[in-house]
Order: C-alpha cells, then sequence, then structure tokens
C-alpha cells in the first residue's frame, strides 16, 4: 500500500483534473505515479514538462526508454522497471533486449555506450571520471548526447526516488527491477 495518497480522479483539485484530463488524452490512464505526483500540482507539471522536452530533443523513443530501464534497475525502482517496460513492448522492443536495457546493457553500440554512461552516471552520483568521458566521446557521444543523457538519467532519478518514497502501487504488469541482474 501506497505511502504518499494516489490522488483519485474525485479527489483531483482543478490543476490536477487538468493535468490528468491532458495524461488520459495522451495514454488513455492515469498512472499512479502521477497520481502520486498530483499532490503537489506544480510537480506533476514539471514531471510532464520535462518528460516532454526530453522528448523533442536528440535521442529517439527508444534510447529514452532504455535509459529509463538501466536508472530504474540501477536504483531498484520495481514501479519504474514495471512501467517502462510495458512502454518498451509498446514502442515494439523486444523482451530479452528490455532484460538487457534493465540491467545497463545493449547489442546496439551507441545505445550501450549510452547505457555504460547512465549507469555509472547514477552509480557516482554524476561525479564521472575522465576516462568516463573519454570513454564516451571515443564510442561516438557528442557533448549534445552527453548531456541529454545526463538530464534523462535525473529525469528517472526522480522518478526512482518518488516511488520509493511513495511506494507506489505498481499499475503495470510487475517486473522486478533486479531480475534483470540475476
Amino acid at each position: 500500500m501506497a505511502r504518499i495518497t494516489q490522488v483519485a480522479d474525485t479527489a483531483a483539485g482543478p490543476e490536477a483534473a487538468a493535468l490528468f484530463t491532458a495524461i488520459k488524452g495522451k495514454i488513455g490512464m492515469v498512472p499512479n505515479l502521477y497520481r502520486v505526483a498530483a499532490n503537489q500540482p506544480k510537480v506533476l507539471a514539471a514531471m510532464l514538462g520535462l518528460n516532454e522536452t526530453l522528448a523533442g530533443g536528440g535521442l529517439d523513443a527508444r534510447t529514452r526508454e532504455a535509459i529509463a530501464l538501466a536508472v530504474a534497475g540501477a536504483n531498484g525502482c520495481d514501479y519504474c522497471a514495471s512501467a517502462h517496460s510495458a512502454i518498451s513492448a509498446g514502442i515494439k522492443v523486444e523482451p530479452e533486449t528490455i532484460k538487457g536495457h534493465l540491467a545497463g546493457r545493449a547489442d546496439d553500440p551507441r545505445t550501450a555506450t549510452i547505457l555504460k554512461l547512465a549507469v555509472t552516471i547514477v552509480a557516482t552520483r554524476g561525479k564521472i571520471t575522465d576516462a568516463n568521458m573519454e570513454a564516451a566521446r571515443a564510442a561516438g557521444l557528442s557533448e549534445a548526447d552527453i548531456v541529454e543523457t545526463v538530464a534523462n538519467v535525473v529525469a528517472n532519478i526522480f522518478t526512482n526516488y518518488l516511488n520509493h518514497v511513495a511506494e507506489t502501487d505498481i499499475d503495470f504488469p510487475v517486473v522486478s527491477a533486479g531480475q534483470a541482474k540475476a
């Protein structure tokens, strides 16, 4: 059971209700993570705005979802592992690829480089080494790619931590963040 209220449609104030309507219009439902964030509608609006802005960046949806899975795996967030596994499946990512992403691995060299950087950022709390930076650049990542990877990592750390604090009820097919490490 969640430790922070997952705001119901009937309990949502005007600002949260408007955001819920927009979310339902895009994805057909309001995930419990958003219902938790709706306790402070400005936080929900910021979360949605950041994700929408990042969607217009240089990293495609598959890469952003791969980062979300790798960060969920690194932070042990079952809610995000479940949600982003479902989203990845919805954009036709193969189940074995999803498991790999959750463990911070990818077959595609560019994605593998991005996930290695993302997991290193999580593990070091952003204090990566010069060697980490040189490896990312040597593998072909531009400074824009690196900055955008950091932004996606941070956006996902926020949702991971909010889910940890709230113990958000998982409303997707359940995936354990730890299963990919086995």
